[in-house]
C-alpha cells in the first residue's frame, strides 16, 4: 500500500473533530530546484497542524515547527549511502526536520531505535504509531492446497529476498506469485530453480486484495523493513505467514507467523515444509494472525494519531 493510501485510510477514521485537507508537493522530490519549489509550496500551507507523512522529510523546514508532525518510515537510505552523501541526507531528511518538528512518529519500535542511533538526543520527541491494515482486507476462508499451494511474494526490491525464496521453493510443487516487476537477474535466478512462477507486476488495490485471497500462504522473508505491512494483510485475509526473524517483522507479526533466518535458504525451505505438512500449525498461525491484526485496524491507529494531534492543540 502506498503511503498516500495508508494515510487516506487513517484519515477516514479520525472522527468529526478533525477537518483534514491533503496537500501534495507539486514537484517530484528530485534535484535541488524542484525541492526548493516544494519548500515554498509548504510555506504557503495554512493549518492548525501539519503532518509530513511521505519521505520528503525536508518539507518540515517550510512549516511552523510547533505545529508540525513528521512521520519517519525507515532509515534504509542512510544504511545504503556513505560519506558526504549520507551526511547531507542525514541532516536535511532526518536531523534538521526532526529538530524542527514538535512530534516525530515512527511506524515501528525497530525504526525508532534505528533512527535514534542516527539522530541522538531527540528521543523525547519520538512516538511509535504502527501502520494500519486496509479495511478491505477481511477474512476469506480457503481450503489449503497441500498438493500445489499458491505462494505469494510481495515486493521485488533489493530487500525482498526474491532469489532466496525461489531457491527455497526448489523441488516443492507450488505456484509462486510475485507482486512487483522482476529485474533480469531475479528472473534468471527463478528460472534456474525451475519453480513455477507468475509475475503479477504492479497491482491495483483491488487486485492486491484478490492476490491475497487467491494464495495459500505468504512468504515475506525480507532482509529489512521499516514495518512489514504484507504480514498484516495476509493475517487479515486468514493466510499462514512465513516471515523473517529480524528487523521490524517480529514486531509486526506478533505470534502469528513462522519465523525464519532470511539469509538461510534452508531455514525458509524448512518453514515451507512445515506449513505444507502440518495442518494444525497452519490453523494455529491463522488464528494467532487474526488476534494480532486486530490491534492494527485503521480505527485503532487513527485513534493514536488523534491523541497526538489533540495533545499538540492543548
Amino acid at each position: 500500500m502506498s503511503i498516500e493510501r495508508l494515510f487516506a485510510e487513517i484519515r477516514n477514521f479520525l472522527g468529526e473533530g478533525f477537518e483534514v485537507t491533503e496537500a501534495t508537493s507539486p514537484h517530484p522530490s528530485k534535484g535541488l530546484w524542484p525541492r526548493i519549489a516544494n519548500l515554498r509550496y509548504a510555506r504557503r500551507q495554512k493549518g492548525d497542524l501539519h503532518h509530513v507523512v511521505g519521505d520528503a522529510h525536508y518539507l518540515a523546514f517550510g512549516l511552523p515547527g510547533s505545529q508540525t508532525v513528521l512521520t519517519v518510515h525507515d532509515c534504509a537510505a542512510l544504511n545504503r549511502l556513505s560519506g558526504w552523501k549520507r551526511e547531507i541526507l542525514r541532516y536535511f531528511w532526518f536531523t534538521g526536520p526532526m529538530r524542527r518538528a514538535a512530534v516525530v512518529t515512527t511506524i515501528s519500535q525497530t525504526t525508532k531505535d534505528e533512527l535514534l542511533r542516527w539522530v541522538s538526543n531527540l528521543a523525547d520527541k519520538v512516538v511509535v504509531i504502527p501502520n494500519c491494515v486496509r479495511s478491505e482486507f477481511t477474512p476469506d476462508p480457503k481450503a489449503f492446497s497441500s498438493e500445489a499451494p499458491v505462494v505469494l511474494q510481495v515486493g521485488t526490491g533489493w530487500n525482498k529476498n526474491v532469489e532466496r525464496v525461489a531457491e527455497a521453493l526448489q523441488g516443492t510443487p507450488c505456484q509462486l506469485e510475485i507482486v512487483g516487476e522482476l529485474d533480469a537477474t531475479q528472473r534468471a535466478a527463478i528460472i534456474a530453480t525451475s519453480v513455477s512462477y507468475r509475475e503479477l507486476g504492479r497491482l491495483s488495490d483491488e487486485d492486491l486484495v484478490q492476490a491475497y485471497r487467491r494464495c495459500d500462504l505468504l512468504i515475506f522473508a525480507s532482509l529489512y523493513e521499516g514495518f512489514g505491512l504484507p504480514i498484516l494483510e495476509a493475517q487479515a485475509t486468514g493466510r499462514p505467514v512465513i516471515t523473517s526473524n529480524c528487523s521490524s517483522m517480529p514486531e509486526a507479526a506478533g505470534e502469528g507467523a513462522l519465523f525464519v533466518d532470511p539469509e538461510s535458504v534452508e531455514s525458509i525451505h524448512q518453514a515451507v515444509r512445515r506449513i505444507l505438512d502440518e495442518p494444525g500449525l497452519r490453523g494455529s498461525l491463522i488464528e494467532r494472525g487474526f488476534r494480532n491484526v486486530a490491534g492494527f485496524h485503521p480505527q485503532a491507529i487513527a485513534a493514536r494519531y488523534a491523541a497526538v494531534y489533540e495533545s499538540m492543540m492543548g
